[in-house]
């Protein structure tokens, strides 16, 4: 019997979805290597290696079957080979630009475990899709909204999120599709550097993002009386900022993000809060030319910089804090940890705070490999992200249930017990 890839599911899975592989047909306690690589919609390569052992029955799998030192990984990892892949080009961050198609993961399994592959003995192709048979995509232009909304299947109505990312711009939709997969509208919202949004990051406007809440609020398909918000980095901090101005949020969610204004002048209505200081003289340059800018920015709770923190005490809503203890991009405990300060000071709810040691800046949904570095848009030359590639794993899976356990308990009313299984 000639060596097989076995998969599970077998030609298709969600992205977030873990996927059992397992080979069969080699010969007794056979040494092997099994590679992964993928390649993004620009064609950069992401590839991963792994060198294992079959068992004396020649069945090699990888949820009972620890990898041997020498690869990518070692030890017990069913989801090594994914979690793992690392970029051919340097400081290239993974990302989904069209999630209407999925990434397509070549398997081989190559014979021994020499620095040079060996023979080919197998080898399979899986897609790792983004949107679930029957999410909506629907493009949004209304008024000055840029944006996607995904709606689950259905006749809903559904609890409603509005997903902002960070200083890369554009309109990130894979980690809104991911959660409208699991029984939410998500609203992905872009508000700088796409079509006839602004091109830089000079000042925003909250009236803007009080349009996109609007719009969730009266749409059919969006169970109120109100909605989440969900932000990763600046995204996090103009979460913030519309928790605290606007009507209609419930629920706001930060991976990462910042209680101080940070980057851009806000403004709303009559009121302007300032960005926080930068002082270049503290980032730390290392060896490779990556920066660590973690020391970059001021204290937000000192001297005219106190003016940028953000006054999340006038918000009406309830706040989960997903914060990675590595984090470089700035202070994302710290933050934190004052965020829940200044709200208890001023008697309201003490925010859930779920801190990952080990976990870097960009905590994205389960199985992305993590990103250690890559070019920063504001300082215009790589920085390091931080993070362990295993604990920073291991923080994605359960970030992303966090996450999903908070909008249910406080958009839907149900114990966060009762996530829907795909």
């Amino acid at each position: 019997m000639a060596p097989s890839i076995r998969l599970s599911p077998a030609a298709r899975s969600l992205f977030d979805e873990p996927l059992a592989i397992a080979v069969q047909g080699l010969g007794p306690r056979q040494q092997v290597t099994l590679r992964t690589s993928l390649r993004d919609e620009t064609g950069q390569l992401f590839q991963a290696s792994a060198r294992y052992q079959a068992g004396d029955d020649g069945q090699l799998d990888l949820a009972r079957c620890p990898a041997l030192p020498g690869g990518s990984f070692s030890g017990l990892e069913p989801m090594g080979l994914l979690w793992a892949l690392q970029p051919q080009k340097p400081f290239w961050r993974l990302v989904k630009r069209d999630v209407q198609s999925p990434f397509l993961l070549q398997l081989e399994v190559l014979e021994g475990h020499g620095e040079r592959p060996g023979q080919l003995l197998a080898q399979a192709q899986h897609e790792r899709a983004f949107l679930r048979d029957g999410v909506r995509r629907v493009p949004v232009r209304e008024g000055r909204i840029r944006a996607t909304l995904f709606l689950p299947p259905g006749s809903g109505p559904f609890p409603g999120i509005i997903d902002l990312y960070g200083t890369g711009g554009g309109l990130p939709e894979y980690r809104a599709c991911l959660l409208a997969n699991h029984g939410f509208a998500v609203l992905a919202l872009a508000f700088y550097s796409y079509e006839d949004l602004p091109k830089g990051m000079k000042e925003f406007h909250l009236e803007y993002f009080e349009e996109a809440v609007n719009y969730m609020l009266q749409h059919p398909q969006v169970k109120g009386p109100g909605i989440g918000l969900l932000g990763h980095s600046k995204g996090g901090d103009l979460c913030i900022s519309m928790a605290s101005f606007l009507k209609g949020i419930t629920a706001t969610a930060l991976i990462n993000g910042s209680v101080a204004n940070v980057g851009a002048v806000l403004r709303y209505k009559d009121i302007t809060i300032p960005p926080l200081g930068i002082n270049p003289k503290r980032i730390k340059m290392g060896k490779s030319g990556i920066a660590d800018i973690i020391d970059a920015l001021n204290n937000p709770l000192e001297g005219p910089d106190q003016q940028s923190f953000i006054p999340l005490e006038k918000a009406e809503c309830c706040f989960l804090f997903i914060v990675g203890q590595d984090d470089h991009n700035w202070k994302s405990e710290f933050f934190a940890v004052e965020g829940s300060k200044r709200l208890q000071a001023h008697g309201k709810e003490k925010p859930e705070i779920v801190c990952y040691p080990g976990a870097g800046h960009y905590i994205e949904p389960p199985f992305f490999p993590m990103c250690a570095a890559s070019m920063h848009l504001l300082f215009g030359k790589p920085v390091m992200w931080g993070g362990e590639p295993k604990a920073h794993c291991e923080a994605q899976i359960d970030a992303w249930q966090q996450i999903q356990a908070f909008f249910r308990k406080h958009l839907t009313g149900k114990p966060s017990g009762t996530s829907s299984k795909l």
